[in-house]
């Protein structure tokens, strides 16, 4: 490295998000549980196809996950506001290094029932919802305004090159063993690292941080406001402001928000054939052609193409109209999907999945920075857990529907098939003025709210 290069990493250090202890203590927690998280999801389908197993009972098992995360996102939401993001996280993240345990004990015994994988499963969903919203309602907690877009990709960064590392290692321990045990271990190890990480920031929000700002805002408000009746607090439009006693409410504001309702019924469209198309007939075209360490490469190849496009989210701060970038790159990522199964081999599905990655990592940074930065703190965590819930809701019903489709008319069909859902969401979304100009920066910012 020169030493230019070296100056430019040391300046980044020490006035970048990594110069936050909290924020380091975050991505080091995240970063070791996604290896974890990714030697489960190498080792779950395994132990279940490989022990006589169908694609129908991994489409049941996954659902079982699937359920309870979705009805328990909002009440994640709502948590993580009352009681704090990182307070939720860790409670999620100690629950589930339990319940990975007994998994590991499952596999040891070569269990693949739904009676004995359903429950288990179906209790690790449900502390997946409630960590889900708080861990992106954590970050405005941990960051100010400067920082935070540079903060939410160096945090996808950190989850993607977790994501790159665990299929591999999960897919060698399975290869190796011939069994799912010691990946499911490497699980629940994960887990106890980062609540250990989380039990080592602070619960109150950083000083300077863009929450804590927003916090000083209000209280300031709330001493314009108590200097009597006759002395409204206004804002700089000179109407009376909004009683800081009185907070918009989450369905108030999503009633309100022209650009969220497009964005949920987006979220619902996209990920309708999404989670079938990773949760099962990713695994079942590996399984058939290439084998765990087949399988455990092609998710390090995604994990990789998503490494470099959360790595370019980082200088996206100064986008105009930073919605549109992020359609083109879901689009771009439709195409991709549809090729997987079609390029001759292991190698030509990596590639497609690399270039997948690129494209999913880049949208989403882009989208959830959006999101921090326009939702009020105060009702962040809720508002972003009903995004989620439109996000992960359809994935119960998803992964049921592409086992019994991968098992009826072939696992190829259904990579097109996933890719078709995603383009027609995308264009349906951006067919509305207020979805194409989320997160604008100039003049075009007031037409949110408004139909094309």
């Amino acid at each position: 490295m020169s030493t230019a290069a070296a100056q430019r990493v040391t300046a980044a250090f020490r006035s970048g998000p990594l110069a936050v202890r909290s924020f380091r203590l975050l991505v080091g927690g995240q970063f070791a549980s996604t290896i974890g998280d990714y030697c489960y999801a190498v080792a779950l389908p395994w132990l279940v196809l490989s022990n006589h197993g169908s694609t129908v009972l991994l489409g049941t098992v996954l659902a079982c996950y699937g359920v309870p995360r979705t009805v328990l996102i909002p009440v994640g939401g709502i948590l993580s506001d009352k009681l704090g993001p990182r307070t939720l996280m860790l409670f999620a993240d100690v629950l589930r290094c339990v319940l990975v345990g007994v998994l590991t004990f499952l596999a040891a015994r070569h269990t693949a029932s739904l009676v004995t994988l359903g429950p288990t499963a179906a209790i690790i969903g449900g502390c997946e919802g409630l960590f889900l919203p708080a861990s992106y309602t954590i970050m405005p907690s941990l960051l100010d305004d400067g920082r935070l877009a540079a903060g939410n990709a160096l945090n996808s960064t950190a989850v993607q090159v977790g994501s790159l590392i665990g299929p591999a290692i999960g897919g060698a321990l399975v290869a190796i063993t011939g069994a799912s045990t010691a990946a499911f271990g490497i699980d629940a190890v994960s887990f106890a690292v980062s609540a250990a990480s989380l039990a080592l920031i602070p619960r109150r929000a950083a000083a300077g941080s863009l929450a804590a700002r927003s916090a000083e805002a209000a209280d300031s408000l709330t001493g314009l406001a108590d200097t009597g009746p006759d002395s409204p607090a206004t804002g700089p439009d000179g109407l009376a402001a909004e009683s800081p006693s009185k907070p918009q409410g989450m369905l108030t504001y999503i009633r309100q928000s022209r650009a969220i309702q497009v964005i949920m019924v987006v979220a619902i469209a996209a990920n309708l054939s999404n989670g079938g198309l990773v949760g099962v007939a990713l695994p079942a075209l590996a399984h058939a052609r290439w084998g765990a360490g087949g399988y455990g490469a092609l998710l390090a190849c995604m994990a990789g193409g998503a490494v470099i496009g959360t790595l370019a989210a980082a200088r996206t701060g100064g986008l105009r109209n930073p919605a549109m970038i992020a359609s083109l790159a879901f689009i771009i990522e439709a195409g991709a999907i549809s090729l997987v199964p079609y390029l001759g081999g292991e190698a030509g599905a990596a590639a497609a999945l690399l270039f997948l990655g690129v494209c999913n990592g880049l949208g989403n940074v882009l989208f959830y920075t959006m999101a921090q930065r326009s939702i009020p703190s105060a009702i962040l965590g809720r508002v972003l857990s009903m995004i989620m819930l439109c996000s992960f809701g359809t994935f119960p019903l998803s992964v049921a529907i592409a086992g019994v489709l991968v098992r009826h008319v072939g696992t190829a069909p259904f990579f097109p098939i996933a890719a078709i859902f995603l383009v027609v969401a995308i264009l349906g979304g951006n067919s509305q003025r207020a979805f194409r100009d989320f997160g604008r920066k100039a003049e075009s910012s007031e037409r949110e709210g408004q139909l094309a």
